[in-house]
């Protein structure tokens, strides 16, 4: 998400930090460009306004002018507006209340309710430790109740039993009075959508939330769909009343002005961003981090909980030892690399780390996709245990028969074979340096990342 506007906005702040000193005229200038990057990225006029002046307002003050970096001064005050416009409070989902707190998830059909219904349980039950119970209470879409049914299998999440001709408003009234015969801390209320906003639908969701008197009542929007997600999170505010926004598919939105316009809009918080199809692809909404990827920042944060999520800690701990000690081998190689895999996307991982955008014509070139790392990975298993734990075997011949089996070129056998002794190298200078030559928590050592040839690997 933002990819349009992180390009358009890089350019803009390259040339202001390349001046030595700022005049207003440089400002005012700079502005024009960010007014215009932010209109074609869908961000809705009244708050690009209101978002220029206050930028404005800072960035020609005499702190500014009289800065030792007065470009990098307004960079700051764009980074802090961002944070602002989108908001740094009630950004928390709110689960305080007397078991079972009901969770309401509303909006348009297609939006993407039921899918994230089941992510949001996951993400309770999984990380909160919370006994989750969803409901569906979609009576009109053909297989919604199965289709939620499902996703509760998939997730391991408790879905209450569909029981034929049953009504919302009762299924609601079921829900939430199993919910506690069964001692549930949380009960997501997954409501039907309509193809658009009608009076019947609204009043149809306004009963379901008197009987659940839900502690957040959350709207799923697309954020594929622009300035209409905006219109539609703000009549549901205004006829039902909703206390948090959870964007879907941001994934595969480049503009993102819908995220930008939405907390102005409404005074609604986003609390949550759909970044996949997969079941745990599901972020809280924090305004720092997305303000600094915007503007091509990064997101370490962001990264490091990616890391910690899938590496264990025992494992790295045991890791780390090994490579203090200077005994890395090709097996532990292959490791890091499934570890990465496990991370997500590469170009997603790449995209985190900051000036990433900078660098995008050169990753294009790389081909860069997620295959790279799944060529790399099938490289070392085309290995025997012996040549993995002593790489100094691999002769021509068993490189030519490593290349076959894995569907690779003798290249690019040599190119991982290059990397591992680029690591190990690095792994003995980390060693010498003492326990803080490594990263810590679980984190890869730097250089871990898979390095992609001019050109990328060969296809197949």
């Amino acid at each position: 998400m933002f990819e349009n506007l992180t390009d358009r906005l890089s350019g803009v702040f390259d040339k202001l930090t390349k001046r030595g000193a700022l005049s207003e005229a440089h400002v005012d200038e700079a502005l024009r460009e960010v007014r215009v990057a932010l209109l074609e990225a869908d961000v809705a006029l009244p708050v690009v306004k209101d978002f220029v002046e206050a930028v404005r307002e800072k960035a020609v003050g005499e702190d500014v002018v009289r800065s030792v970096t007065p470009g990098q001064m307004v960079v700051k005050i764009v980074h802090d507006e961002l944070v602002a416009m989108l908001g740094t409070e009630g950004n928390e989902l709110n689960l305080i209340g007397t078991p079972p707190v009901a969770l309401l998830m509303v909006g348009l059909q297609g939006s993407g309710k039921t899918t994230s219904s089941a992510k949001l349980g996951l993400r309770l039950s999984k990380r909160e430790k919370k006994k989750v119970l969803m409901a569906s209470l979609d009576v009109y879409r053909p297989a919604a109740q199965q289709q939620l049914a499902t996703l509760g299998e998939q997730t391991d999440v408790r879905v209450l039993q569909a029981v034929m001709g049953e009504q919302p408003v009762a299924i609601a009234k079921r829900a939430m009075e199993t919910g506690r015969l069964e001692g549930m801390d949380v009960v997501i209320l997954d409501t039907a959508g309509r193809l658009h906003i009608d009076t019947e639908l609204m009043a149809e969701v306004a009963q379901v939330r008197d009987v659940a008197n839900p502690v957040e009542t959350l709207l799923v929007t697309d954020a594929m769909t622009g300035q209409d997600s905006v219109n539609v999170a703000r009549e549901f505010n205004e006829k039902v009343g909703i206390t948090g926004i959870m964007l879907t598919r941001v994934d595969g939105d480049a503009r993102g002005g819908a995220a930008l316009s939405m907390r102005a809009v409404t005074g609604a918080p986003i609390k949550f961003m759909g970044t996949g199809e997969k079941m745990d692809a599901l972020e809280a909404f924090q305004a720092d981090r997305i303000a600094g990827s915007i503007l091509g920042m990064g997101d370490v944060v962001g990264l490091v909980e990616k890391a910690s999520e899938v590496v264990d800690q025992a494992e790295a701990e045991a890791m780390a030892k090994k490579m203090m000690k200077g005994n890395f081998t090709l097996e532990d190689m292959a490791q890091q690399l499934a570890q990465i895999k496990k991370m997500g996307s590469l170009e997603g991982l790449l995209g985190m780390m900051p000036g990433a955008q900078k660098m995008k014509s050169q990753m294009a070139n790389a081909n860069l996709d997620d295959k790279l790392i799944a060529r790399q990975e099938a490289i070392i298993l085309s290995m025997t245990l012996k040549e993995r734990r002593n790489p100094k075997v691999l002769n021509g011949s068993r490189r030519r028969r490593i290349a076959a089996g894995s569907g690779t070129t003798v290249q690019d056998v040599n190119r991982v074979l290059k990397q591992f002794k680029q690591m190990g190298t690095m792994m003995k200078k980390a060693g010498k340096m003492g326990k803080k030559g490594l990263l810590r928590g679980g984190g890869m050592p730097p250089g871990m990342m898979p390095q992609m040839p001019p050109g990328g690997f060969g296809r197949k």
